[in-house]
């Protein structure tokens, strides 16, 4: 199948599911699906189909170094919503998530000990990330709810993977890493039933992201000595693990 056609296929599928598990099973639980790397995994399945194994094992060290990004994009979007609309708390949230890649950008570090600073970063984020609160209840969600989040989440992998030859693996993996999807349903949730819905898709978003790392650092190891269906496939096994274990947190956390 071609790249572009399985970018357009794939992507609108994964942020749909996600959409609809967050408004069945409310935002926490959408965030904690955003936090798989459904941006990220396919993002480097299509690095190492047009790029080589080699680049898409760096990128991976890059996305996992993203994760310390998310996790301050995550605490400045969560508190400016309490006290702005969503356009300011995702302008805040977007300058939290470039301030940290300008600062990893110069560190560059390889897989595991971005593990490490990501792991630290995720279990400072959760400690200092506001209550989620009450939220409101039966906002009514306007026709272009879902065909607006499909669009911007889809337009966001086919650029990333179509400039990243011209980025580099360690840029791109960085990149990579932004929480588009996280942003999407934090935002929507913001606008449509308060700040409250965003803080519980965020504190979802970071305890799914302990997932994403597995991911990525069992990808990286396995990239370049392994076939690519196997590298994946272990992936898959280790986030899937990690992310099982983290939903009696996410339910401990969720508001009564």
């Amino acid at each position: 199948m071609d790249g572009l056609v399985l970018k357009l296929l794939l992507t609108p599928a994964l942020i749909t599911g996600a959409s609809l598990a967050a408004r069945r099973w409310g935002p926490g639980v959408g965030g904690w699906l955003v936090g798989l790397p459904l941006t990220s995994a396919p993002v480097a399945l299509f690095l190492a189909l047009e790029h080589g194994a080699g680049f898409a094992a760096a990128a991976s060290a890059g996305i996992i170094a993203g994760v310390s990004s998310q996790a301050a994009f995550a605490l400045a979007y969560a508190w400016v919503a309490r006290l702005a609309l969503w356009p300011a708390a995702a302008v805040a949230g977007a300058a939290a998530f470039a301030c940290g890649t300008l600062g990893l950008r110069q560190s560059a570090p390889a897989a595991l000990p971005a593990a490490a600073l990501a792991v630290a970063a995720l279990l400072a984020a959760l400690r200092l990330l506001p209550p989620a609160g009450p939220r409101r209840d039966g906002a009514r969600r306007p026709a272009w709810d879902l065909p607006l989040r499909i669009a911007v989440t889809t337009a966001y992998v086919v650029a990333i993977t179509a400039v990243a030859q011209e980025l580099g693996p360690q840029l791109t993996g960085l990149l990579t890493g932004f929480p588009i999807y996280g942003a999407v349903l934090a935002a929507f949730g913001h606008a449509q039933e308060g700040p409250g819905s965003a803080a519980g898709s965020l504190r979802g978003l970071l305890l799914g992201l302990f997932a994403f790392i597995a991911f990525f650092l069992v990808l990286a190891a396995l990239l370049e000595r392994a076939p690519l269906p196997a590298a994946f496939s272990g992936a898959l096994a280790a986030c899937g693990l990690v992310q099982a274990g983290m939903l009696p947190v996410l339910r401990r956390g969720e508001p009564g």
